[in-house]
């Protein structure tokens, strides 16, 4: 099974979906005049700014519960596994990913505002099922369809149960040494408590652990590239040069080819920060504005803090500390790079922080999933799908590492495929409704100052 699963994955993660993610990038980042370049600073600023309109929590709550889903253990098991595998140079891949999908997340989130509308029950509903079958026509529903069919098979056997369940569970026996099993339970319990509140509820945990979790883990390995500063641009040299040339190091680590460096490197970069997955405009559509490119702008920091902060602070504290080299892997490679500098400390502090990062993700993905079943199924099936996601988290920890990898990667590329049709075909609006808004912001200027 295993191997069959594997052979599926290498063909499903192969060229065609890797330039499908990348040119995709690309094409948006060239027609929008490297926008998440130019306008980051102002995306940045919009975080916080005051939201209005139409939506069922803001534009911070509804990033909050993007990074939610986004911010989990493709941030901290995901890039140590991409760097086993493919070496320093997967970090480099990661970044191009992240830069590239920084334009994709941008027109993922315009288009989940532009076409998003209420189910019901009163409630907003958005997302690539929305902007396939309001902005390509109806006559693309069967592509609707395929996402949403892809988008709950991830939330199910993906991204927002096994993965992250199995990373907590691991952490914390290794730490704590409970059994596995009885961690698994209680999640799942803990998930079905906030879950069954809906969007509101999940929103709330969101905005308050969120922001907690990155900042502990944000300063914590700050001060392990600290400790260990002067290694820190040789490490970035080697990032550089791998990605190119492949590298093999001492010990267990059997060598990389530039191909798998570039292959691991995009598609943890991509499972972690889901740029063109289609999954965080779920999130965006919810929030409370009537204006799509600045929820558009607010979308994109969610793949900067993601990846560009977040990922390459785990990578480089896994460089820096030689960790790579090991025989370790997964939490427990992530694990020792901490407890380096802060020894039993350092464990602890990353255990934490993986366990809150996996919970969010669950939460996040829990309403994907339920957003993707309500729209195959209808409202009424909304219990259902609840209990069902209750019940694959209960699971979780009784299956082995590398298949569950293995399978998030599979649902989360099938994913990719309709909604990068949907981003391609859209283009044109995108792009429309981006010069629409800067000319009018440009004019609002001019208009100030007279």
């Amino acid at each position: 099974m295993l191997d069959l699963l594997a052979k599926i994955d290498t063909y499903v993660w192969g060229p065609p979906l890797l330039i499908l993610l990348v040119g995709t990038g690309i094409y948006l980042s060239v027609r929008l005049g490297l926008l998440q370049v130019a306008k980051l600073p102002r995306a940045l600023r919009l975080i916080f700014a005051n939201s209005e309109g139409h939506g069922d929590v803001s534009s911070f709550a509804a990033l909050c519960t993007a990074l939610a889903a986004t911010v989990g253990t493709g941030n901290i098991v995901g890039v140590a596994t991409a760097i086993k595998a493919g070496g320093p140079g997967a970090l480099f891949w990661m970044w191009m990913a992240a830069f590239f999908g920084m334009a994709t997340k941008y027109s993922e989130g315009l288009l989940a505002i532009k076409f998003r509308e209420k189910d019901e029950n009163g409630e907003i509903a958005g997302g690539p099922m929305y902007y396939i079958v309001n902005g390509l026509g109806k006559h693309w529903k069967w592509l609707a369809i395929l996402f949403a069919i892809f988008g709950t098979m991830t939330a199910l056997l993906g991204s927002g149960t096994f993965t992250q369940v199995n990373s907590i569970t691991d952490s914390i026996k290794n730490s704590l040494g409970l059994d596995p099993r009885i961690v698994s339970i209680v999640l799942s319990i803990l998930v079905a408590i906030i879950i069954f509140g809906g969007i509101q509820s999940i929103s709330k945990v969101s905005t308050f652990v969120v922001p907690f979790m990155a900042v502990i883990y944000v300063l914590t390995a700050i001060i392990v590239l600290a400790v260990n500063y002067d290694k820190f641009i040789p490490s970035i040299v080697l990032v550089l040069t791998s990605a190119f040339t492949g590298k093999a190091a001492t010990g267990g680590f059997l060598g990389a080819t530039v191909m798998v460096a570039i292959q691991k490197g995009i598609a943890r970069g991509v499972f972690s920060n889901e740029s063109g997955l289609g999954s965080a405009p779920i999130a965006a559509a919810a929030a409370k504005t009537e204006e799509p490119v600045e929820q558009g702008l607010i979308s994109m920091t969610g793949t900067f803090i993601d990846t560009i902060i977040i990922c390459t602070l785990t990578g480089m504290a896994i460089i820096v500390t030689g960790g790579w080299t090991s025989e370790l892997d997964g939490a427990v490679l992530t694990q020792s790079a901490f407890s380096s500098v802060f020894g039993n400390w350092g464990i602890w502090a990353l255990t934490i922080s993986l366990t809150l990062f996996a919970f969010t993700t669950i939460l996040g993905w829990s309403y994907y999933g339920e957003r993707c079943f309500e729209f195959l199924f209808g409202a009424a099936s909304i219990p259902l799908y609840r209990l069902l996601f209750v019940a694959m988290v209960a699971i979780g920890g009784f299956i082995k590492l590398e298949m569950i990898w293995t399978i998030a990667d599979i649902v989360n590329g099938l994913m990719a495929f309709p909604n990068l049709v949907a981003l391609i075909g859209l283009s044109p609006i995108i792009i429309a409704e981006t010069k629409k808004y800067f000319a009018k912001s440009k004019q609002q200027k001019v208009s100030d100052k007279e």
